[in-house]
């Protein structure tokens, strides 16, 4: 059984948002970018991606997936095993294109794991974060570089719905290495 950090808790009032960033990705010749697949590199950093989010988070209830190659082997790699829905429309996203994405989330889903592409992860994360207690150190890495395979840990009050810019607390980022 998966252990929570106290930081990363949920509350009753509260859902976690977890944004995964596509692990490191190879540029094999005559290969489209939305087929690129994972490089050896990020085979092994998505696998500890998913070793951190099992003893550090929530467990998942769904996620949302690009339907880029390298986003499906980064999830097929995390071992994360939850009810996954495939949008193209986060290939190429922006920043309001996944919020509306995330707002169309059932209300039974308490964790939510999205995978997908730079820059929409960190213009995401960075829009989203706002209330108090958000993590200033986090939003400063975020702001900085969002790496491959890396996570950020929001906490979202009420449905999934009502998730708009500012309203949302960061309370970790992790790149796992």
């Amino acid at each position: 059984m998966a252990t929570m950090s106290p930081s990363v808790t949920r509350m009753n009032d509260q859902r976690t948002l977890l944004l995964l960033r596509h692990a490191k990705s190879a540029y094999p010749p005559d290969v489209a970018d939305h087929e690129r697949p994972l490089a050896p590199r990020g085979i092994r950093e998505a696998g500890l991606a998913g070793e951190w989010l099992r003893a550090t988070a929530p467990g998942v209830d769904a996620v949302l997936c690009s339907t880029a190659t390298r986003t499906r082997q980064t999830l097929a790699e995390t071992g994360i095993d939850a009810p996954v829905q495939y949008r193209e429309r986060l290939y190429g996203a922006t920043p309001g294109m996944m919020i509306d994405e995330i707002n169309g989330v059932d209300d039974d889903v308490n964790t939510l794991l999205v995978v997908g592409h730079e820059p929409t992860m960190s213009d995401v994360a960075l829009g989203l974060a706002g209330d108090i207690g958000t993590n200033v150190a986090a939003m400063q890495r975020i702001s900085e570089k969002f790496p491959t395979s890396a996570i950020a840990v929001l906490t979202v009050a009420g449905d999934w719905k009502r998730v708009e810019l500012g309203r949302a607390t960061l309370v970790e980022f992790h790149v796992p290495r």
